[in-house]
């Protein structure tokens, strides 16, 4: 009976000092996990975008960019197999700019570009800015190249809706003639058919 008590003694005691040990282990674990979950620095993502474009990784591409601009990233036919090269980021509180270097291999002139490539935070993410680092590109002597291939799809957008009125007369005169020529089919119809015998007046023998 003692020993019983003993132990009933002890037991409270042992249970709390179990789970101080788990609940310690548990704290460690998440701090272990909230670790993994660094942020890129804005150099990493520079480079990881501009690669994916050299590799036309659109899909990936795309998931370095701020969604405001993620429509823009198309493929660069001129930056493919290009090399990427990045230097220190200059950082002011959401907003990032980092010197870029890209050799372009498939270029008939075969430049060296030097930009910057600017960068936005989102959701506590570095994220590429696209539309700023193709009006940094435009700025180049030589970005007549980027300016073409950024305003390919506006000009084609531009152009059809201007197309549409001139499309939309045509139809509708195509209608108009469709109409008349089948007017004049029927006309034409009715006369080949041989006019029905007349039937004598009521009257006459």
């Amino acid at each position: 009976m003692a020993t019983t008590k003993v132990l009933l003694k002890g037991f409270p005691c042992y249970h709390t000092k179990k789970s101080l040990v788990g609940l310690t282990g548990l704290l460690c674990l998440l701090f272990l996990l909230s670790g993994c979950q660094t942020v890129s620095s804005p150099e990493q993502v520079t480079k990881e975008f501009w690669e994916a474009m050299a590799d036309n990784d659109l899909n990936s591409a795309r998931k370095y960019a701020t969604r405001e601009t993620q429509y823009l990233v198309n493929t660069q036919q001129s930056m493919e197999n290009a090399t990427v090269k990045t230097e220190e980021a200059l950082i002011n509180g959401s907003n990032a700019t980092v010197a870029t270097l890209m050799t372009l291999k498939k270029s008939e002139i075969n430049d060296v570009l030097s930009f910057d490539t600017v960068l936005l935070k989102e959701n506590n993410q570095w994220k590429v800015d696209y539309q700023q680092t193709l009006n940094n590109l435009s700025l180049l002597p030589f970005g007549d190249i980027f300016r073409s291939l950024r305003a390919l799809g506006e000009t084609f957008n531009k152009e059809l809706k201007q197309q549409i009125p001139l499309f939309e007369k045509q139809f509708k005169s195509f209608s108009e003639e469709l109409i008349r020529q089948l007017d004049e089919f029927r006309r034409q119809l009715e006369q080949s058919v041989p006019p029905e015998k007349q039937k004598p007046h009521s009257g006459t023998i």
